[in-house]
């Protein structure tokens, strides 16, 4: 990235920021990137992951602006925060290159939106049956469907998992990206050969804990 465009980065970012500040919470980030880069940063969110010259995401918020070109918002995992956030991104222009502007809503306003899931509905064959969320032992993301599993059967669903952990009461814990558990279900937890955690169920089911979840397991479990 030039100079020129180093230079002006301050003064074009705090213009921004100077328009934003009447309509979002003081917690909130935000963030603009230029050629696939950050090149501005303000967050006062401790536990973020995110600095000034980081490349952008694939799939991010950002990334989708600057290859669209269009607004983009969006519930995410936890690939910045070390929850689900909610994120706005608006295509704009810095010194005559395309740019994207990314409002991060903090956390706990994605949490206050809507209520958690009572139930949910899935699909077998051609029918469809509401589920008590509480009897749902895990949802697996697999093959760009979700699925969740009740006395091991499977249903499907049209929620996505990034959706789902917003909306799911707190004993369902995210273990890995494609894979949410009932810890009500959880019959113990062990390292593999490689070690590796693998969690197993109740009904003998193994599943797999990603390092960039396992905090979030044991922070649950307390082990």
């Amino acid at each position: 990235m030039n100079n020129k465009l180093n230079s002006c980065t301050k003064d074009i970012s705090q213009q921004y920021i100077m328009m934003l500040k009447d309509w979002i919470p003081t917690d909130a980030s935000i963030a603009i990137a230029v050629e696939n880069t950050y090149i501005y940063f303000h967050s006062s969110h401790q536990n973020i992951r995110l600095e000034v010259g980081q490349p952008v995401l694939p799939g991010s918020i950002a990334g989708q602006v600057l290859q669209t070109r269009q607004k983009t918002e969006a519930i995410l995992d936890n690939s910045l925060f070390d929850t689900p956030y909610y994120g706005i991104g608006y295509p704009i222009n810095v010194q005559n290159q395309p740019a994207a502007l990314v409002v991060v809503l903090p956390p706990a306003f994605s949490a206050k939106k809507t209520e958690p899931f009572q139930f949910l509905t899935g699909k077998q064959e051609e029918e469809w049956n509401p589920i008590a969320i509480n009897k749902i032992s895990h949802i697996e993301s697999l093959q760009k469907k979700t699925w969740f599993y009740v006395d091991g059967e499977q249903f499907k669903t049209t929620i996505t998992l990034k959706e789902l952990q917003t909306r799911l009461p707190s004993y369902f814990i995210r273990i890995h990206r494609s894979y949410i558990v009932n810890i009500h279900f959880i019959k113990k937890m062990a390292r593999d050969l490689t070690s590796n955690f693998i969690v197993t169920l109740i009904d003998g089911s193994e599943l797999p804990v990603s390092q960039s979840y396992i905090t979030n397991l044991r922070n649950a479990l307390e082990f």
